[in-house]
């Protein structure tokens, strides 16, 4: 998918709504684990519930590679279902890979060409060669770690030189230098908003992946004043509060109620900033 598409159906819709497939067996609905794939099987659900309210999925590989061979094949299954039924659904691998230039060529492979994602995570610790083999992918994007919502984000994340310039800021000036980095995303967490607009200032044309709304207590309004920008330039991530909103046989209804809530507010905030279609 190509930004532009991305930004027609974020109007279209209405949302900048991402909803993380972060799913854990243990906390599925019991009725689906008589399923032959149970996680799929929720998956199918909560997409077929809410694909007409999300701009973006979001699988967190780690729960799927946790149950191995059958794990990876449930995230397979996954993003086959999206692509071949919601090809408009732009999807993110949030993987979180990062390795020499070698190393994370295969990796973009993987993600690129074998599941056919429309993005991945990436951790940019490594510098610019570890990147870049992500970003040779036409129409795929590389979404890069640079301001995260965890407690351990602080412990290096916001360190300051002699002249007042944050590591986070100094990893993204650095990443605008490297090739076809407008294929770059940014993940910065919603816990964090009072660094937005210090974060626009050095990347405002920018998509911003914004996990950390919902469960984790991110403000969504918070984050649009100072995020958004002439093309919206947010996917603000709900998963836990969104896909866990009932442990009953009406689980994907309540999804979906949970999501347009999230909908909703997003379509007043576009209007209000006289972004809305």
């Amino acid at each position: 998918m190509n930004r532009q598409k991305l930004i027609e159906e974020i109007r279209s819709k209405n949302s900048f709504l991402c909803i993380g497939l972060d799913v854990d067996k243990n906390k599925i609905p019991s009725h689906l684990l008589s399923e032959q794939d149970p996680v799929f099987a929720f998956n199918k659900a909560i997409i077929d519930a809410t694909h007409h309210l999300a701009i973006a999925y979001k699988p967190n590989t780690a729960f799927y590679e946790a149950y191995g061979l059958e794990g990876w094949k449930t995230l397979e299954r996954t993003i086959n279902y999206l692509n071949e039924n919601y090809p408009e659904i732009f999807t993110i691998a949030d993987a979180k890979r990062g390795d020499i230039g070698n190393t994370s060529s295969r990796y973009a492979e993987a993600f690129f060409k074998d599941l056919n994602f429309d993005s991945v995570t990436v951790a940019p610790y490594m510098g610019s060669d570890s990147i870049e083999p992500f970003l040779a992918f036409e129409n795929k994007f590389a979404i890069m770690l640079a301001l995260t919502s965890n407690k351990g984000g602080l412990d290096f994340q916001v360190i300051e030189d002699g002249s007042g310039e944050a590591l986070y800021e100094r990893v993204l000036k650095t990443s605008l230098g490297w090739a076809n980095s407008d294929r770059l995303m940014y993940v910065v967490g919603a816990t964090r908003p009072e660094y937005f607009e210090r974060i626009r200032r050095i990347v405002p044309d920018h998509f911003l992946l914004v996990p950390g709304v919902g469960a984790q207590g991110g403000s969504l309004k918070e984050v649009c004043q100072y995020g958004l920008n002439s093309d919206v330039g947010l996917l603000i991530n709900s998963s836990r509060g969104i896909i866990y909103a009932s442990q009953e046989k009406d689980f994907a209804a309540k999804s979906a109620e949970k999501a347009e809530e999230l909908q909703k507010e997003m379509a007043v905030i576009l209007s209000g900033a006289g972004l809305s279609s």
